[in-house]
Formats: structure tokens, C-alpha cells, sequence
């Protein structure tokens, strides 16, 4: 079997699948995407790290490849569906990073602190601007944490270390949960007001992109430092400048840009920036780690047909994944739906099972496609089929499962339940004709659902003329509704209409909408 290494590795992860007799190992990372696509017909496995863009045309070309492994955790270089479309493993090895990401963010803190980068490049050009470079203390000093898993956490307890106040918001995590860590947990808007250093460790999702925008510096105190070594785009930049520029930001330690390498960003000319070239997993000790893991899984997979952390496939064995493969991608279709309909941080979880797919000798694979549904909108491409079960036991969340062979109204069915520190929904799907998946029940709406693409669920009330309304108001800003299922309760008078649309309705649109007379609730969808 042929592997390809189409990013810089580690020599240790290299030496390692070089070491296997069974495996033909290259490594070639000045391929271009076309060259890219012409060289994947031949191999079975491809590992990479962020340069590599793993496209749905790459896919399309790859007749033999099994697996893409990643060393690091972002997927975003890789067309995750298109890959499971074709039954391709997609990897990572979420674990590598954590400690040397944490550890990156305290150095910028104290560097943004203390002006070490100005004052360095000030005495290189021959000056001793002692009193220009007068830093802060961070001793007693407030650190707000937007973000509080794994990295958030071991940046909590060092700067704990540092004798620092340590808040937290996260909405996904109780409050027990985040004071059991000896971290006071806050509001948003309570971190903003109150933090004199804020740092975000979010995943980039629908909810976090720009989080930091105009209106949450307008809630900082003056003189606030900012950091961000997450994800681009979670600091909205320019909103950032404005508010350096304004007094209320002191300073700002970057490590991610929204373009990489940032091409005349303003940013990059302000003193009162630190910035580093994406540099939070670039410890010798991170990039071993994550060598010789992502090596490990491939071997693992191509000689034994062990999966591990694998973002799109549980560990379980090959047959057993080819009767299940339909049931998991309903479970963790309808655990992301569940939870993008369910405000607040979850804290209990019922899976039932209903019907045929009770038969299959152990759910569990099931019910952690479930939890990955669940927690993959909140955590991105930090959850797996491995680690789910742990993030859900670190957030206190607590997970039931049932089983009813007697079906009613369908040969099987998968129904989930979630309250959260906020609401509570009941969702349901089934299959038709053994692998289409759709959904069939939101809370005591009926309905008949694809579970796919950009969607819009609308809470209404059942008049003439609405759904018509509906529709007036996307053609009228050239969005096409390429489906429509309703869903009524006659006896209380309600609709809920869940459309899916060729193209992301923007929030804008999704205020129009809600505007419109009769209608009570609208939310965005991403499935």
C-alpha cells in the first residue's frame, strides 16, 4: 500500500511508516493542486497538515485512497462530506497541540504586557527608550477566557500560576462545571466589562466568526488587552483596529489572521500589535507528538482496520461500519440538528431507539454519533467518534439510551431528547429505502425532511398567506428555496416550515423574515 506525505512531517512520523514493510512511503510537498489531483489516483493514504487542500476534485481523482490524516487538528483544508461520500476515512490528532497552544498564549500575554517585541526591536536599531516601554503587571489582573475546553483550560490554570483572576464564558459548559476548576464563570457580557485581558479559545463556527466584533469592544473597559491564538476571524480585524485606535484596546497578541499569511492588513503597522506567524502548535514537542500519532493511525488503520479519532467514522469493525453507515450519519445529522435548535449549554441527553436498528449488537457507536452531532457545532474539529464521550463526561453532561423493538409508524427510529441550561427539544428520523436519512419529528410537529445542505426552520402561526410571504421575501433578495416541508399542530394553530435553500440566507434576511406578520421564530441551519 502507497502513502503519500504531502506536507512538511516530522522526520520521527515519517521514519516510523517507513519502518512498516508493508507500506510505500513518499513524501512530496511541493505538489500542486492539479499535480495533486493527477498523483492521489495512486495512493491509499494521504497525511498532511494546513497546506495541503484536500478538494472534492482531489477526492473525485483518489480510486484507491482509504484515508486522509491530518497532523494537527483543523480540518478546514479538507472537504470532510466529499470525503465520506466516497467512504474515505478523514483523521486528525486532536490531543498533540494542547499544552504547547496554551503555553504560546501565556508567552504573548506576558510579551503584550511587558513590550518585549517593541522594546527588542527598539534596542536593535540602537535606542534605549527605557521609558517609552513601561509595561503591566499581570499579578491580581483579571484574564476573561471566551472558550473554556482543553486549551482554555490549561491557559486558566497557568494563569492561575501568575496569581491572575481567572472568568470564563463558554455557553456550551454549565457553571458548576466551569467553577469545579476553580474558574469563575461569567456572562459575555459580565467577561467583557470586567476582564483587563481577554483571550478566545473557540473553534471557527457559525456562532464565533467576528464574536469580537464592534459591539463587544464597545463593552470592554479601556485599556483591555485582546489576544487571540484560536482561529482567525473570531476577533473581527477590522472592527480590532477601529477599537485600538479609539483608546479602548491598549493592545493585541495575534497569532491567527482571516488570511494567512495576512497580506497588507493594517494591523501589522500598529506598535501597540504583537503578532506571530501561526506559531501556537510550533513547539518541537507539539510537531513530534503529532508525527508520530498521525502515523500510528494509518498504520493502524491500512494494516488492521482500526480507526482512531476519526471525524467521520467510529472505531468499530469494517462490517459492522458497512450495516451501520446509514444509521450514524441520521444520528449525527439529527444530534446537530437537536443542538443547533436548542440554545444554552446541554446537560441532559436521551437517545431512543426504535425499531430495526435495534438489532445491531451494540448502539453505542450510535449513540457517540449522537454526542459528535451534539458537540461538533460547539467544539469544530476538536470532537471526534473518539473523544466525544469524553467532552460530553467533561461538561457534565448526562447520556441515557433506550430500546423499543416494537415500531409504529416506522421500521426504525432514531429520537433524541436534549435540555440545556436554557430549553428543552425532541427530534426524530428514520430511513427510507435503507440509507436516505430524514427527519420526521420536531418536538409535535410532524414532518418529512431532508437532512442536508442550508436550511431554515420557521416557527409560525397557521394563516393564509404566510408561507407565501415567506417565499416573496427570499426570491426578493435572489434566494431559491430548493425544498419545503410543513409541519402543523391543528388543535394550537402553529406551523413549523423548514426550508432548504441553494445558497446561506444571511442574518439580515433571517431579521426580514421574523419581521413578517405571524411569524414567531426563525432559525439559520447547517447540516
Amino acid at each position: 500500500m502507497k502513502v503519500l506525505v504531502s506536507d512538511t512531517l516530522a522526520e520521527s512520523g515519517i521514519e516510523k511508516l517507513r519502518a512498516i514493510p508493508d507500506l510505500e512511503v513518499e513524501v512530496n510537498t511541493s505538489l500542486t493542486h492539479e499535480e495533486l489531483c493527477q498523483a492521489i489516483k495512486e495512493y491509499d493514504a494521504l497525511v498532511i497538515r494546513s497546506a495541503t487542500k484536500v478538494t472534492r476534485e482531489v477526492l473525485e481523482n483518489a480510486d484507491r485512497l482509504k484515508v486522509v490524516a491530518r497532523a494537527g487538528i483543523g480540518l478546514d483544508n479538507v472537504d470532510i462530506d466529499a470525503a465520506t461520500k466516497r467512504g474515505i476515512v478523514v483523521m486528525n490528532t486532536p490531543e498533540g497541540n494542547v499544552i504547547t497552544t496554551a503555553e504560546h498564549t501565556i508567552a504573548m500575554l506576558m510579551a503584550l504586557s511587558r513590550n518585549i517585541p517593541q522594546a527588542t526591536q527598539s534596542m536593535k536599531a540602537g535606542k534605549w527608550e527605557k521609558k517609552k516601554f513601561r509595561g503591566k503587571e499581570v499579578f491580581n489582573k483579571t484574564l476573561g477566557i471566551i472558550g473554556i475546553g482543553r486549551i482554555g483550560r490549561v491557559v486558566a490554570d497557568r494563569a492561575k500560576g501568575l496569581k491572575m483572576n481567572v472568568i470564563a464564558f463558554d455557553p456550551y459548559i454549565g457553571p458548576e462545571a466551569i467553577n469545579k476548576l476553580g474558574v469563575e464563570a461569567v456572562t459575555f457580557d459580565e467577561l467583557l466589562a470586567r476582564a483587563d485581558y481577554i483571550t478566545v479559545h473557540t473553534p471557527m463556527t457559525q456562532e464565533t466568526r467576528d464574536l469580537i466584533n464592534k459591539d463587544a469592544f464597545q463593552k470592554m473597559k479601556r485599556g483591555v488587552f485582546v489576544l487571540n491564538c484560536a482561529r482567525g476571524g473570531i476577533v473581527n480585524e477590522q472592527d480590532l483596529y477601529q477599537a485600538i485606535e479609539e483608546g479602548i484596546v491598549a493592545g493585541a497578541a495575534l497569532d491567527v489572521f482571516v488570511e494567512e499569511p495576512p497580506k497588507d492588513n493594517p494591523l501589522l503597522a500598529l506598535d501597540k500589535v504583537i503578532s506571530t506567524p501561526h506559531l501556537g502548535a510550533s513547539t518541537d514537542e507539539a510537531q513530534e507528538n503529532v508525527a508520530l500519532a498521525v502515523a500510528d493511525q494509518v498504520i493502524d488503520y491500512l494494516l488492521h482496520g482500526t480507526i482512531r479519532n476519526a471525524v467521520n467514522a467510529p472505531a468499530i469493525d469494517g462490517e459492522v461500519l458497512a450495516t451501520l453507515w446509514p444509521y450514524l450519519q441520521l444520528a449525527e445529522k439529527l444530534g446537530s440538528l437537536v443542538q443547533q435548535i436548542t440554545p444554552g449549554a446541554p446537560e441532559e441527553i436521551s437517545v431512543e431507539y426504535v425499531g430495526e436498528v435495534c438489532s445491531a449488537k451494540d448502539l453505542k457507536p450510535l449513540t457517540i454519533s449522537v454526542l459528535k452531532g451534539i458537540l461538533t457545532p460547539m467544539l469544530g474539529d476538536q470532537v471526534n467518534f473518539v473523544n466525544a464521550p469524553v467532552h460530553a463526561k467533561e461538561r457534565g453532561i448526562r447520556v441515557t439510551e433506550s430500546t423499543r423493538e416494537e415500531a409504529e409508524d416506522f421500521t426504525n427510529l432514531i429520537s433524541i431528547y436534549m435540555k440545556t441550561s436554557k430549553d428543552e427539544n425532541l427530534v426524530a428520523g428514520t430511513l427510507f429505502g435503507k440509507k436516505d436519512v430524514r427527519l420526521v419529528r420536531i418536538n409535535d410537529f410532524r414532518l418529512e425532511a431532508a437532512l442536508e445542505g442550508h436550511l431554515v426552520l420557521i416557527y409560525n402561526i397557521d394563516t393564509p398567506g404566510t408561507i407565501g410571504a415567506i417565499g416573496t421575501c427570499l426570491g426578493r433578495h435572489d434566494i431559491n428555496i430548493s425544498m419545503m416541508d410543513v409541519g402543523q399542530v391543528l388543535e394550537r394553530g402553529q406551523n413549523i416550515i423548514l426550508l432548504r435553500t441553494d445558497t446561506p440566507v444571511t442574518d439580515n434576511v433571517i431579521q426580514e423574515v421574523l419581521a413578517l406578520e405571524n411569524v414567531n421564530i426563525v432559525q439559520k441551519l447547517e447540516l
